[in-house]
């Protein structure tokens, strides 16, 4: 089946009004354009943050006050935490991560250069690197993206028999609004994955899977 792009533009794949990102998104065709200034534009957020409403804590590290923050964890900037959600015990976020409101970051999950919308959930063993997942995403436990070629070079990607280059060398997913991820799944350099679909678990995604579709075992399946 050969698809078109359709599907793969930001507006596309997410609900802006669910994240502090909306400005530097809504600059975008296609989302992965947006991973090289998550850094900047955080720290640009950063600095307009309501001190009554966030904590900064070390450099660049803005934490709203209703966040959980539980011990054990390391979290370095730029960094922003929105209200309400869960940082548990070794989580691991490595900088250029904007993490919104209810949202749950679990016991030794990574994050680096990502954007999570509000109520995202990576609440288990996952590793979620040049990134972004739309509103109320949830990837299961053991769950990863792959954001490096192993031949190092760079990322296009697949839709059908169409091609997109990125011209990025670090590309993990993109994940449109209400995606689940079944466990122990690896999303590889350049996924897509359109609103309301599903990974099954144990699974190994490559490319552009359409919203509203499960992705079982290779084969797409229309959600009906």
């Amino acid at each position: 089946m050969a698809w078109t792009q359709n599907g793969l533009r930001t507006i596309e794949l997410y609900d802006l009004s669910h994240t502090a990102a909306k400005p530097l998104l809504e600059q975008t065709e296609y989302p992965w354009e947006a991973l090289g200034d998550i850094g900047s534009f955080i720290l640009e957020l950063g600095r307009s943050l309501p001190a009554e409403e966030y904590e900064r804590r070390g450099e660049a590290v803005w934490v709203h006050k209703t966040a959980k923050i539980y011990p054990n964890n390391y979290i370095a900037g730029p960094c922003i935490i929105g209200a309400e959600t869960e940082v548990r015990p070794g989580a691991f976020i490595r900088g250029n991560a904007l993490v919104g409101a209810n949202c749950v970051v679990g016991n030794s999950t990574e994050l680096k250069n990502v954007i999570l919308f509000d109520n995202v959930q990576v609440p288990h063993y996952n590793y979620v690197g040049d990134s972004i997942l739309g509103y109320k995403a949830h990837m299961g436990a053991g769950s990863i993206t792959s954001n490096v070629k192993s031949d190092k070079t760079l990322v296009t990607v697949r839709a059908g028999e169409e091609r997109i280059e990125t011209g990025l060398k670090k590309f993990g997913a993109m994940l449109g609004d209400f995606v689940e991820i079944g466990c122990n799944s690896v999303l590889n350099p350049g996924t897509v994955i359109g609103r309301n679909s599903r990974v099954y678990p144990l699974s190994s995604v490559r490319g552009f899977v359409p919203e509203n579709h499960i992705f079982k075992q290779g084969d797409l399946v229309k959600i009906r």
